[in-house]
């Protein structure tokens, strides 16, 4: 075995001590280990954190737990891991976030979870592209009362403005607040340590979604090799049908097969209306959708249709992963 990696880690314990740890990275014979040990002068057991043959997939997961740690108070001898370069304004933005999520007026966020979830029922959106939770914890905590202040708040730009800024600030409007803008005092006031603490989660956060995702992709990848279905993935998965097609067609991108799926799933769709749908993409083009749904089938009423609209668009969504191939294919 080959150690490629090794850093210590330390971080205060009782009575002025120390309590250290090693992270290391190994490789032996194309499988990668990577190893977390504290207290090793006790001989405590060490963690392993990943075994596999990924690249890609030990170094997600080596960041991910180097973040948590990181997060519980350890410190490396060598920084630097987790590439940790900020500009000040993002420093500053990341400090509006921070302070809002932890100083956040709960009553008020209540209120703002739900204009924004009768906004996006009424506008049939989803709830996160009318605002965040990250840009409500932040409205709750610093409370502005006018345009010019609404629009400080870091991720409330123009567009959102223009269309939700009065229904915003006739909700603040009726709430309490204890500080002020310009939001500059936020950089003196937050806590360092709890800051600190608080962007090793997000790393954290973020490098978890990622295993996640590379897991997904890999659950994927061997279920179509063994046969599954969109159905079958789409409940072992927890996903809806078109965000697993999202993920999908991001798979095809990167140069995944998924013919065998689309055979199987396209296995009763009359080989007369899959040319249609080709002649269709090859006529208006493959990047909108609704224009081949209305060549191919007509219109675009639902009542019309002989399938439910979803339906149609995920058949239009497989024959357009084999078109795309082709032209690819030709292109070489």
């Amino acid at each position: 075995m080959q150690i490629v990696f090794l850093n210590t880690f330390e971080k205060p314990g009782e009575e002025h001590q120390f309590v250290s740890a090693q992270l290391s990275i190994s490789e032996n014979q194309g499988v990668w280990s990577v190893i977390w040990v504290e207290d090793e002068e006790n001989n405590a057991d060490p963690q392993s954190w990943f075994e596999g043959t990924s690249w890609e997939e030990m170094m997600i997961v080596f960041r991910h737990g180097v973040a948590r740690v990181m997060g519980e108070g350890y410190v490396p001898i060598i920084d630097g891991m987790l590439d940790d370069r900020r500009g000040s304004i993002s420093s500053f933005v990341s400090m509006l976030q921070c302070y809002g999520e932890l100083h956040a007026n709960e009553e008020l966020f209540q209120k703002l979870r739900e204009w924004r979830r009768s906004r996006a029922i009424l506008e049939k959106r989803s709830a996160y592209l009318i605002a965040t939770n990250r840009i409500l914890w932040m409205i709750s905590a610093f409370v502005p009362k006018t345009e010019d202040e609404l629009t400080q708040i870091p991720g409330w730009g123009s567009t959102k403005h223009a269309s939700y800024g009065q229904e915003m600030l006739a909700i603040t409007s009726e709430a309490e607040r204890t500080s002020a803008f310009p939001l500059q005092w936020v950089e003196e006031k937050l806590d360092a340590e709890a800051y600190t603490q608080w962007l090793y989660k997000q790393k954290e956060v973020k490098f978890k979604a990622q295993m996640d995702r590379h897991a997904a992709k890999k659950h994927i990848l061997l279920t179509v090799q063994q046969g599954g279905t969109l159905e079958q993935l789409g409940v072992e998965l927890e996903l809806s049908r078109r965000e697993l097609m999202d993920r999908i067609e991001q798979l095809e991108q990167e140069g995944y097969d998924f013919e065998p799926l689309i055979v199987r799933e396209l296995i009763e769709v009359p080989e007369d209306e899959q040319q249609l749908v080709w002649e269709a993409l090859t006529t208006v083009g493959d990047k909108y959708l609704k224009p081949v749904l209305q060549q191919v089938y007509g219109t675009l009423e639902p009542a019309q249709l002989n399938k439910p609209v979803d339906v149609l668009y995920e058949r239009l969504r497989l024959i357009r992963l084999r078109f795309r191939r082709n032209i690819t294919g030709k292109a070489v």
